[in-house]
């Protein structure tokens, strides 16, 4: 039977640590609401266990199965590499609302440069920043980059877990991935009734609503059914209004006992804040300008997504898995604004430049299809994978390019003003993208300590570029071949100490919107030696992971010495790192969980033409990239029916230059929680945002080496949320 989806802490009277253990080692089997005697009734801290079908613990997750890291389904303690695994309902009870949220404070070293500009959902990890360096997926499925730009999935409702991988997925995933990537995994439908609502209300009127139904259709259908919408007048001004929608439809056939066929639709839309920065006076931000919105007055950013997926799961028998996924994404977008902002010291004006105008039509239809065995190979237990993926990616470029246009306003009482279109919007380019890969990964199981995995991918994605302008085109073909191999060592069922090796393959630009000025350059090649430990203590009320890794990135777009404005790919970037993380539950009623994230990037050899001379950048810190970010949250069940959260996200300091001349300073953000349960079916959470109102910078612009403005995070805000289940 299901757990209860809203419950909180109890004070069981006198529970022993070794009865909390094997409620939490249910909970990480999935198995919390099913009735153990006497323990059927106690519960912990919610962040601890699997609740409301989010079917995944909280903590570090390591016995939960994951397809992320691995396509055999191994659990994080049995794969040689890092992985995090974020509950879905842990999210929603801390208050992250959106992908980025949950990502950047909960997962180990990962933090966000989210922007307009792509998609408010770009990440970096482990020294490399962007889209086309750490994935996105959704349901396993390889969102494909167009123009640098991601937007779905944005909303954390419909979400069961999100699985962040660190280091190179490309022997997973293809090209696009040596820093890692991020998998939301979507709520699926269920064979007992669920009923959930949520409504929530905050400052910058900030309203939320949202529906989560699922539960049997006679004896073989199941369906589940998301809906949520979140508006704001927003904390910019004016125009700093947001709106987004996401609606999530699935149903199940359980055809006969073996065979499982899905069919889901997910729709996004949204109206983001049309805000693109504020701009720095002397190098910082003034408080007379920081909740200013110096946008034009019709500026306008839509996204809209449709995403259908066919799944079907086969189990002829206990030691064969066949599946296979069919989908189709569209995705519809279009930015009217200008995005470039500088304090001019002569004029005291804000000169505004970049009047840009883009339309995005983009359409994704692939199949993904594998088979698992396990059986024997020479005497030792094997587990063994194969499948393919193909896709047909169609991308419709439609600018104002050379994004002209200029004006300036006083910092205050300005007149917006309105969109100026020099050279008139009309479509710039189509390009057409073919993509085929095979894939293979095997586990052998020498004895119950010692188990090697390896696995290899082939790539072969095709490009063709029509300019529907000067009315030329190009065709491009790349082929790649990624490969890891791992060794897991089990000193003890509860400790697994492991090292990997791992090659990666990035594009030097987004493969699917790839310009004449790249296409003659090879994909960017990568590789990763990691080594670490990770493990169980404490009866099960701990789990902790270490890890320790260096990845070297060759072929980066390098100026050929002696010739401006000559580009070569001789250049090589390289990151070194030290990741740990730990989640304890203290107490019945104490937990914390931690994580921190040491790491050196460099240009190892990079040099661009600046004025007509050639600049080295070896030895600098790449852009966007922090060295230090850590996350601690700390729950604490006071009172029955009560319970305190407060969570602190550090990012260290970052640059906007190659030179390393515009620094971002570090920032660290203190959220606060209390949650009250007012009956055993519903719940009242107070939620606190930015508790210290730190004015810190997501990303941000430089020319020159100065800093010219910065996006800026959310000031200290608050919301009240009420969720009920019928």
């Amino acid at each position: 039977m299901p757990s209860p989806p809203l419950s909180l802490t109890t004070r069981p009277p006198g529970r022993t640590r070794a009865r909390l253990a094997r409620r939490l080692l249910l909970a990480a089997a999935g198995l919390a609401g099913c009735p153990e005697g006497a323990e059927a009734q106690e519960t912990v801290t919610l962040d601890t266990l699997s609740v409301a079908g989010s079917g995944a613990p909280a903590g570090l997750a390591l016995r939960a199965p994951s397809r992320s890291a691995s396509r055999l389904g191994l659990t994080p303690l049995e794969t040689p590499a890092s992985l995090d695994v974020i509950a879905g309902e842990t999210a929603r009870l801390r208050g992250q609302n959106t992908v980025v949220e949950a990502v950047t404070q909960n997962a180990t070293g990962i933090t966000t440069i989210a922007s307009p500009g792509n998609g408010n959902g770009a990440f970096t990890a482990r020294g490399f920043a962007g889209p086309n360096s750490i994935q996105q997926l959704y349901d396993g499925t390889r969102l494909f980059v167009g123009a640098g730009t991601v937007n779905f999935p944005f909303d954390t409702w419909n979400v069961e877990r999100i699985e962040v991988l660190r280091g190179p997925a490309s022997v997973l995933y293809g090209d696009g991935a040596i820093g890692g990537i991020v998998n939301v995994v979507s709520k699926k439908p269920v064979f007992v009734p669920l009923n959930e609502a949520r409504l929530g209300l905050g400052t910058d009127g900030v309203a939320r609503l949202a529906v989560d139904s699922g539960g049997p259709i006679g004896e073989s259908m199941a369906y589940r059914l998301n809906v949520s919408g979140n508006r704001a007048g927003g904390w910019i001004t004016p125009d700093g209004d947001l709106r987004n929608l996401a609606v999530s439809g699935a149903l199940t056939w359980r055809a006969t006992p073996d065979l499982d066929l899905t069919v889901s639709h997910d729709y996004g839309f949204q109206e983001p804040a049309r805000y693109w920065g504020t701009p720095l006076v002397e190098g910082r931000i003034l408080e007379s300008l920081r909740f200013n919105n110096y946008n034009i007055r019709d500026s306008k950013i839509l996204w809209q997504d449709n995403w259908t997926q066919a799944r079907a799961e086969w189990r002829p028998s206990a030691d064969v898995t066949i599946r296979n996924t069919a989908y189709r994404l569209q995705s519809r977008r279009h930015w009217r604004d200008v995005e470039q902002y500088a304090f001019n010291r002569g004029t005291g004006l804000i000169d505004r430049s970049d009047y840009i105008e883009i339309y995005h039509q983009q359409e994704q239809v692939g199949n993904r299809f594998d088979a698992a065995v396990r059986g024997e190979v020479f005497g030792f237990r094997n587990e063994f994978l194969a499948g393919f993926d193909v896709n047909a990616i169609r991308f419709r470029h439609t600018n104002n390019a050379p994004y002209g246009g200029e004006s300036s306003v006083p910092p205050t009482g300005y007149d917006p003003g309105l969109f100026i279109n020099l050279a008139g919007t009309r479509p710039a380019y189509a390009t057409r993208t073919s993509q085929a890969s095979v894939f293979a990964e095997d586990r052998l199981i020498l004895s119950d300590r010692l188990s090697l995995l390896a696995g290899v991918r082939y790539d072969a994605p095709s490009l063709h570029r029509d300019d529907l302008r000067a009315g030329t085109s190009f065709e491009r073909d790349f082929r790649s071949v990624s490969y890891r191999f791992g060794a897991v060592y089990n000193p003890t069922p509860d400790t697994a100490l492991y090292a990997q090796y791992a090659t990666a393959t990035d594009p030097v630009g987004s493969l699917i919107s790839l310009s004449q000025s790249l296409a003659n350059f090879e994909l960017s090649t990568g590789r990763q030696v990691e080594v670490g430990a990770k493990g169980l203590f404490w009866g099960g009320l701990g789990e902790w992971t270490l890890a320790g890794y260096r990845i070297v990135k060759d072929n980066l777009i390098s100026a050929v010495p002696g010739q401006p404005g000559v580009s070569t790919q001789v250049g090589q970037q390289s990151s070194q790192g030290f990741e740990a993380a730990v989640s304890l539950q203290i107490t019945p009623l104490w937990r914390v969980d931690a994580n921190l994230a040491l790491l050196h990037a460099q240009y190892d050899a990079f040099s661009q033409t600046v004025n007509g001379a050639v600049i080295s950048y070896a030895g600098r810190q790449p852009i966007d990239v922090p060295e230090r970010v850590a996350n601690f949250w700390l729950n604490y069940a006071f009172a029955p029916s009560w319970e305190a959260r407060v969570g602190v996200q550090y990012v260290g300091d970052t640059v906007s230059d190659f030179g390393n001349t515009a620094r971002r300073p570090d920032y660290a953000l203190v959220n606060l929680g209390l949650d009250h349960q007012v009956t055993p079916a519903s719940r009242l959470s107070l939620r606190v945002y930015n508790l210290f109102d730190k004015v810190y910078a997501v990303s941000g612009n430089a020319v020159d080496g100065i800093g010219t403005n910065w996006l800026l995070g959310r000031p200290r805000s608050f919301e009240v949320a009420y969720a009920v289940s019928f």
